[in-house]
């Protein structure tokens, strides 16, 4: 467990992508909380991440501290960094996008930008840009689920690697470096990335106490591995 901080009030974790923040309905597998409840007894769900979504996730170590830091959340007082990598190079480098959402009438836990949606806005920026790919970093202004990915196929330039909202299809080397061959020893290529590449990179926020904390939690060993890649492969 990739413990960030931690203080008497909560604790900042950096979730590795495919393990999920509390337990689902079916308690198919483990969750981040579980794991948690064993090491501290009980614990708080502050806030969550996709199943699939890596990086900085907290919870609430006593009940004080998880009424004011729900209500930070709640209240927009804490600001949100994510970073992501999409398919293409967005044409705009720098902005706001302002699009309400809603949940699909017909497919339940998918997404639309609709009109009747919740007011939802996500600003972003472009950090790296690649022949295929471009590295983004996202800063939430509101909370809504699958917000990112939502806001990023409607901006034309969906998540690699997402199921739902983009392609779905895994990065290969193949697809990137010119003279690629498979090694003697694999039957077949496998992917360099095969998972949402989204990762909740940064929060900022005036603790219990006043102190201001700022967490960050570096990308991924799989998103940097991808990113060497790219920049080799111009």
């Amino acid at each position: 467990m990739d413990i960030v901080y931690e203080c008497n009030e909560f604790v900042a974790i950096n979730k590795p992508a495919g393990l999920l923040s509390i337990p689902d309905r079916e308690q198919t597998q483990v969750s981040l909380k579980d794991m948690l409840i064993e090491k501290y007894g009980s614990i708080f769900t502050v806030h969550r991440l996709d199943k699939d979504t890596s990086g900085l996730i907290i919870f609430a170590k006593t009940e004080a501290a998880h009424k004011y830091l729900s209500n930070l959340f709640e209240g927009r007082q804490i600001e949100k960094y994510y970073q992501g990598l999409v398919l293409g190079i967005p044409s705009v480098k720098k902005g706001i996008i302002d699009a309400p959402i809603a949940e699909h009438s017909l497919q339940k836990g998918v997404y639309i930008v609709q009109k009747r949606g919740k007011p939802s806005v996500t600003g972003y920026e472009v950090i790296q840009e690649h022949k295929y790919f471009s590295l983004l970093q996202f800063q939430l202004h509101t909370g809504r689920t699958h917000q990112i990915r939502v806001h990023c196929k409607n901006m034309g330039h969906p998540l690699a690697c997402d199921e739902i909202y983009g392609d779905g299809k895994p990065v290969l080397l193949s697809s990137i470096k010119k003279k690629f061959k498979l090694s003697k020893k694999e039957d077949e290529e496998r992917p360099m990335l095969n998972r949402l590449a989204l990762h909740s990179f940064q929060l900022k926020f005036t603790d219990i106490n006043g102190k201001v904390i700022d967490l960050q939690a570096e990308l991924p060993k799989d998103i940097r591995a991808l990113l060497q890649q790219l920049q080799k492969n111009v």
